[in-house]
């Protein structure tokens, strides 16, 4: 699965010679063209390619651009790596608009238009069944968050930091030291606790009104920011006329008092991401 794109005809490697870069694929009921995204600059135009029955959306690219050791240093560039994800994005997402439609995987190339075809093509009844799975339904990501809105105020005093207006030994300030620290561990505790239990509630009012699921390990900081701590990481797939009962689902959670301290993020909808199965590994092939 890692053999370098196939060249067109000449000296491989030489310039001007193509890969086919897969997108998605599509059930057989399509337009003429895939949709008005633009797909990844210097290739090709879109493109369907058969595959049996289903449909992929493919471009042409240039082979040394997209090779894997070019991909590598490529995508190792955070600003590259963005352009190059959204790119794939909006394909997937102008492809979805028209009907049900798998999304691959980032980067998922072949060494041209016989070798998709044919490795696609041994996986046609799992994109059957994934494109029969999520018809008429789409993706929305589900997250929610521990806030520092009621959280343990104040520091502790160091031990034999006297008290003010009762004097007290040395001892009795360490005493009191330890007990400060140990209640601010129970509050953490406690709220943590609080969070997972929110967490829970969010997922069974949702997973009503989904038809699959999927939880992720929560973010860490680095990527949620201070402040507040991930504690639900979710994918739900949803008709596409539900979208104002999810939301409205969401709005009477965050109205409770029971998530006072808890903030809950909804984005989408978008194209199912997260229930493919693992009808396709990325990879140059």
């Amino acid at each position: 699965m890692t053999a370098p794109p196939q060249q067109a005809p000449g000296r491989p490697g030489s310039a001007g010679s193509l890969a086919t870069y897969v997108f998605a694929v599509c059930g057989p009921d399509r337009p003429a063209h895939p949709g008005p995204a633009s797909g990844h600059a210097g290739g090709g135009p879109l493109r369907f390619l058969d595959v049996g029955p289903l449909r992929a959306v493919v471009q042409d690219v240039p082979a040394d651009a997209f090779s894997e050791s070019a991909l590598r240093e490529r995508l190792t560039d955070p600003a590259e790596l963005e352009r190059c994800a959204r790119t794939h994005h909006d394909v997937v997402t102008a492809a979805a608009s028209g009907g049900p439609t798998v999304p691959l995987p980032l980067a998922t190339l072949y060494l041209g238009d016989e070798r998709a075809r044919a490795a696609l093509a041994e996986s046609q009844d799992r994109f059957r069944t994934v494109l029969d799975r999520t018809a008429g339904r789409v993706e929305w990501a589900v997250k929610v968050y521990l806030t520092q809105s009621g959280a343990p105020s104040g520091t502790a005093a160091p031990p034999g930091t006297p008290q003010p207006g009762r004097p007290g030994s040395e001892a009795g300030a360490g005493r009191a030291y330890l007990n400060r620290l140990r209640g601010l561990r129970q509050e953490r505790e406690q709220r943590q606790e609080r969070a997972l239990a929110a967490a829970e509630q969010v997922d069974s009012a949702v997973r009503e009104l989904a038809a699959g699921s999927v939880r992720r390990r929560p973010h860490g900081p680095e990527a949620t920011g201070e402040g507040r701590t991930q504690v639900m990481n979710a994918a739900y797939l949803i008709a596409e006329d539900s979208g104002g009962e999810l939301a409205s689902t969401i709005g009477r959670l965050r109205g409770s008092p029971d998530f006072d301290g808890i903030e809950i993020d909804i984005s989408g909808p978008w194209a199912p991401y997260s229930f493919t199965d693992g009808a396709v590994h990325a990879g140059h092939q």
